[in-house]
């Protein structure tokens, strides 16, 4: 019961504030929440500690956290500048099959808020043997430093993509080769020509974004309410390479 706890300790005495928000520390953040996961392990999380679930107020005591899953697929994200994280799970082959999208933010070297969306069974277009068989065999590499795009490249390409669905006038930009993963159904062929551009719902407004940016990866992932405030909790993951989309993953929760 003490994968967080230990993390929280060391957060706090690597002073100061700079060291707190390293990229290695932050690893140690999503490496102890994949443990947690595994385990079935939340750790003591103080009282003053957010934690959602598909952007619902729950207890990390019964929550998700709380069951022990084989994981099959996992990739994260590590934001220095918001000490902010990002990771995707795929469990495909359990007695209960999710792919779940969690972020988490840290203040003071802290883990304050962990937010996580579980889709499952009855959630859009969910299939997660398909997304493990696709997400593996992507490569997300990490780009050379002088190849980077910066934070308000790979934001912008996200918020381009994102106000598409409400405003088709939106120049979005799109590269080639391409492929999204959304739920189960993925659009790539393996062939160079292959885009994202294959059509989006119009008319639907995406909101409350909340942004976690990985510069050496060129990946952002945005929690979002789809369909305006109030809407399905939904995560729409990106990433650019010289500045132009590469891949997406998206995961809505349509249960509730």
């Amino acid at each position: 019961m003490r994968l967080l706890a230990t993390f929280l300790l060391s957060a706090v005495a690597a002073s100061p504030a700079i060291a707190q928000c390293s990229y290695s520390s932050l690893q140690q953040v999503t490496a102890n929440y994949v443990t947690s996961q595994l385990t079935g392990d939340p750790g003591p999380l103080t009282s003053a500690t957010t934690y959602t679930e598909n952007f619902k107020p729950a207890d990390i005591s019964t929550g998700i956290l709380a069951q022990p899953l084989r994981i099959d697929h996992n990739r994260s994200l590590h934001d220095t500048t918001q000490c902010a994280t990002y990771t995707e799970i795929i469990v495909a082959n359990g007695p209960a099959q999710y792919v779940i999208g969690t972020q988490i933010r840290l203040l003071d070297g802290v883990v304050n808020q962990v937010d996580s969306i579980i889709t499952t069974e009855g959630d859009w277009i969910f299939n997660a043997t398909g997304t493990l068989y696709y997400a593996s065999r992507e490569d997300w590499f990490t780009i050379p430093e002088a190849e980077r795009d910066t934070r308000e490249v790979i934001q912008a390409g996200a918020d381009a993509y994102l106000d598409l669905f409400n405003d088709p006038t939106v120049d979005v930009p799109w590269g080639t080769p391409c492929a999204r993963l959304e739920g189960g159904a993925y659009t790539g062929r393996g062939l160079p020509t292959d885009s994202c551009n294959v059509g989006v719902p119009s008319g639907v407004p995406i909101v409350n974004r909340r942004y976690v940016i990985d510069e050496t990866v060129g990946t952002v992932d945005t929690f979002v309410d789809f369909n305006g405030p109030g809407g399905r909790p939904d995560s729409h993951e990106f990433r650019l390479e010289k500045g132009k989309l590469r891949y997406i993953h998206t995961m809505t929760y349509m249960r509730g």
